[in-house]
């Protein structure tokens, strides 16, 4: 069973993720919140870069993201994707 991670921590992986896989910088990442969008509204987060994002997450985070798991509502929002990377930390 993997170590139970804080919201916060988990937060902070989808920060770093977005910002490392993305090129996008430090500041720009670090204004995002809950409400910020993500697919559709981030040019560098196009279908190659999710699939990058999801990757990284898996390993950063130690989840599992089967594929049918992936749909656009949660790349639809910085809280959406935080919230279900949370999700998957804490099963």
């Amino acid at each position: 069973m993997l170590p139970e991670r804080s919201e916060t921590t988990v937060e902070d992986a989808v920060r770093a993720v977005l910002g490392d896989v993305l090129g996008l910088s430090p500041g720009r990442v670090a204004a995002f919140d809950a409400e910020t969008p993500l697919f559709g509204a981030l040019p560098e987060l196009d279908s190659m870069a999710v699939a990058s994002v999801l990757t990284e997450l898996e390993d950063r985070l130690g989840i599992l993201i089967e594929d049918d798991e992936v749909d656009g509502d949660m790349l639809e929002t910085f809280g959406a994707l935080t919230d279900f990377a949370a999700s998957k930390a804490r099963t």
